[in-house]
């Protein structure tokens, strides 16, 4: 029976993830700023297998308060086998790059609050010698575009991190693995139009419970074929990817 602490539980990919463990009868400690939200997935997940199921309100984006958060989520469960950190903002490009303030404002909550955790609930599991630690990046991160390069760049450190993380810390026993999805459906991307590179949140969370449960560590692209269309742009000319 794994023991999932779930970081952002009301976000599409989040929730099936959490539906993917839920079959086999995990016990659940989810964090999020709707207590509504949170309430309606864990009756969800209860019908869906889950032995338990423990939720709580916080501000992720709170920088003080994460610490305490993953210490009270450990004592909760009596130990974390899955930690899947999944909260962050889509941001406007515009406004970012208008103003440093709400730059530095996307930064906080995709990349410092995530970084912080990952630190936190890395030593964690280290400590206890086991466990899986998800964090969501982008494939918007393997290159700056002129479209959102606030973004790509926010979800850049998680990568970097990530895949460091994973070397430094499979030898005690604990599996970092860097989620990259590319274009998913979910609310957030509700406003753009969709077409036949986008995928599923649903595709999406079952490639990482997949992953996770083949205990693989490291980067995941998801769908697959984007590992492939990114190593193209990586090495695309700039003249190209002004374009894209």
């Amino acid at each position: 029976m794994s023991r999932v602490l779930i970081l952002g539980a009301t976000s599409a990919i989040a929730q099936e993830v959490a539906r993917g463990f839920a079959i086999d009868g995990a016990r659940f400690f989810l964090v999020a700023r709707n207590e509504t939200a949170l309430a309606d997935i864990a009756a969800d997940l209860e019908v869906r297998g889950a032995t338990e199921v423990a939720t709580h309100t916080a501000d992720l984006g709170d920088l003080a308060l994460l610490d305490e958060l993953c210490e009270t989520a450990r004592a909760a469960l009596g130990g974390i086998d899955v930690a899947l950190i999944a909260h962050g903002v889509l941001p406007d490009q515009a406004a970012c790059e208008a103003s440093g303030a709400a730059m530095l404002d996307v930064m906080r909550i995709n990349t410092q609050s995530p970084a912080a955790l990952m630190t936190r609930l890395g030593n964690i599991m280290a400590a206890q010698g086991s466990g899986s630690l998800i964090v969501i990046s982008s494939v918007a991160g393997d290159r700056g575009r002129p479209s959102n390069y606030i973004y790509g760049a926010s979800k850049a450190f998680l990568s970097v991190m990530g895949e460091g993380m994973a070397l430094a810390f499979a030898p005690r026993g604990v599996n970092v693995l860097v989620v990259k999805p590319g274009f998913v459906d979910t609310p957030m991307t509700n406003a753009f139009p969709k077409g036949p590179l986008w995928a599923s949140a649903q595709a999406v969370g079952g490639d990482i419970v997949a992953a996770v449960k083949k205990g693989k560590r490291g980067v995941i692209y998801t769908p697959f074929w984007w590992r492939f269309i990114m190593l193209v742009i990586r090495f695309a000319p700039g003249f190209v990817v002004r374009k894209i």
